[in-house]
């Protein structure tokens, strides 16, 4: 990223005192404070419904990362170069620890309360449109097991194997059968459900979107915000939780207690949330990195995960089976 930045925040009015990169942006520091600048590829039209949709947010409390119109009242500023440019407030804050249970416990508190806050704010019709509208989570677990079978069927064709590709050969009918009944588990959730409810979801919530301020625990980086299934948010950030606490099912009960004290479970999101935790995603993010990477050469570190995906087996079928009661 060249020094764009300097132009940038000069058609926002802000004075400059230092910048450095960071989440693949420049953070800067200002005369009002911490922004974000970042190259910005979408459309105009989007972060109008972003833009809305925080400020309506931050009205009811949430604290999250809010875009700057430019002196012209644009969200966006062009660069003499022709690239796109979008300013955000930020924080310097870190991130929180997955590892430290009090804080997990804080997060799944704030995730229940932004989806309380989304759940008011009402679908508008100019807001139909592809990246605003979610796509069937059945039809993505369909698409996904078509590459798995891809990817097993040219492993099983080579005829020297690497420790990798035996690995991938080792685990995959068990991962595989998987994958299958949770596609189908979720085609027939929302073929039997009519009325099923969609509300405004993050779309992808994990620790890294999670910032410890001192004015409170912020949601940022909303830009794959779109109409859908709440719990997947939920199932993103809890699933991370997990693989750092070894599958520890009380540990995944607690923090689903700890949701459903502020936004209870529908029957159907329950059902919902069991298939995209019996969903091997962890598995098919492997195999789908070694098939579209260099397949001639993959790091020990990834034949290790497969490895250690299999360790957590055990520990995994007992939530999964703690879910479904």
């Amino acid at each position: 990223m060249n020094d764009n930045y300097i132009e940038i925040l000069e058609q926002y009015g802000l004075e400059l005192f230092s910048a450095r990169k960071g989440r693949g942006a420049w953070l800067c520091e200002t005369d009002k404070g911490l922004k974000m600048v970042r190259e910005y590829r979408g459309t105009i039209r989007r972060l109008e419904f972003e833009d809305e949709v925080l400020r309506t947010a931050a009205e009811n409390g949430l604290l999250a990362d809010p875009y700057m119109r430019s002196r012209e009242g644009s969200l966006a500023a062009v660069a003499g170069d022709g690239t796109r440019y979008i300013v955000k407030d930020w924080y310097a804050d870190r991130e929180c620890n997955l590892k430290d249970t009090r804080e997990v416990v804080r997060a799944v508190e704030k995730i229940a309360g932004l989806h309380r806050i989304l759940r008011q704010i009402p679908f508008r019709e100019e807001w139909s449109m592809g990246s605003i509208m979610g796509k069937s989570l059945a039809a993505e677990m369909k698409r996904h097991n078509q590459e798995l079978w891809r990817a097993r069927n040219f492993v099983r064709s080579k005829r020297k194997k690497t420790d990798f590709e035996l690995q991938v050969i080792h685990g995959f009918q068990n991962f595989y059968e998987q994958a299958a009944e949770a596609a189908e588990g979720m085609a027939r959730i929302f073929t039997e459900e009519k009325d099923r409810a969609l509300f405004l979801c993050h779309g992808d919530l994990d620790q890294h979107h999670l910032l410890m301020t001192g004015r409170g625990m912020a949601v940022v980086e909303f830009n794959r915000m779109h109409f859908g299934v709440q719990v997947t948010d939920l199932y993103h950030f809890l699933r991370k939780v997990m693989e750092k606490h070894e599958w520890n099912s009380a540990l995944g009960q607690s923090v689903l207690d700890v949701y459903q004290k502020y936004l209870p479970l529908s029957e159907t999101e329950r059902k919902c949330l069991h298939y995209l935790f019996l969903y091997p995603e962890k598995y098919w993010k492997q195999i789908n990195f070694y098939y579209n990477a260099n397949k001639a050469w993959i790091p020990e570190k990834n034949i290790e995960k497969l490895k250690k995906l299999e360790e957590q087996e055990k520990n995994r079928w007992k939530f999964l089976h703690q879910l479904q009661g």
